[in-house]
């Protein structure tokens, strides 16, 4: 009987070229999948983000209804709460380069300080118009107790806080002509700085920090060399929405 050698049968392992082969394949595949893995978690932190600030506007026009007015922001060392704890007149340039009071609105998703902060872990910012009433005379009209009450809806309430389209052209209380996405001015504003944080040095991300009266917004975009890269995330409450929440609870004659 013919015998057969266990050296036809004994397992056949990879070569160097074998192994080198497969590891290449693998990694190709990892490369392909790591930029769609991150682009999906980024649009996840955006939509959160947005969510978030959503659900802070509904919070402030709650605590307008409930409190007469709009909390000032909180400053960097009020740990969420309202800086000054009272409102009325919020400081310069406490309007317009504070954070979002979270303390103050009794919100969820702050930072160990307690201040609300986004997907990306930075504090989420949040400015008030400062605007004053001549006739009838109200100092700090949105953040004064009664302060819109008292102007009432028979005569306008006139907030000064603008939003532009892009900084080219932008001035401390106006945006270049064709750019103003608020025209008659709006009486808060809340936004995140994005995944680069307060650290972006475009011109239309630097025009959100600047500590005035003017903002800009629009559609994420790279860097380029007039205005650099913009990833801010801008919502604004409305006048009109304001004072018909106001009104439809009573609280403006």
């Amino acid at each position: 009987m013919r015998t057969i050698s266990p050296a036809k049968f004994s397992p056949h392992g990879f070569t160097l070229i074998e192994l080198t082969i497969v590891l290449f394949v693998v990694a190709l595949l990892l490369g392909g999948l790591l930029p769609t893995l991150s682009s999906q978690v980024e649009q996840r932190r955006t939509s959160e983000t947005s969510k978030q600030l959503d659900e802070i506007q509904q919070a402030l026009i709650g605590y307008a209804i409930i409190n007469g007015r709009l909390p000032c922001p909180a400053s960097s060392t009020s740990n969420g709460v309202e800086s000054p704890a009272g409102g009325g007149n919020c400081g310069t340039p406490n309007f317009y380069n504070g954070f979002v009071p979270a303390a103050t609105l009794g919100l969820s998703g702050t930072d160990s300080a307690g201040f609300a902060v986004d997907s990306w872990g930075n504090r989420i910012h949040y400015a008030v118009s400062s605007w004053t009433s001549i006739s009838p005379a109200v100092n700090n009209v949105f953040t004064t107790t009664a302060g819109m009450s008292t102007v009432g809806i028979s005569n306008p309430l006139s907030p000064n806080l603008l939003v532009c389209s892009t900084a080219t052209g932008i001035g401390p209380s106006s945006c270049a002509v064709g750019t103003a996405l608020t025209a008659n001015g709006v009486p808060a504003i809340i936004f995140s700085t994005g995944k680069n944080g307060p650290l972006g040095n475009g011109a239309d991300e630097q025009a959100n920090l600047d500590g005035n009266a003017t903002f800009v917004s629009h559609s994420p975009t790279p860097g380029s060399a007039a205005n650099g890269e913009f990833d801010d995330l801008v919502i604004w409450l409305s006048p009109n929405v304001l004072i018909n929440r106001m009104v439809a609870a009573g609280k403006l004659p």
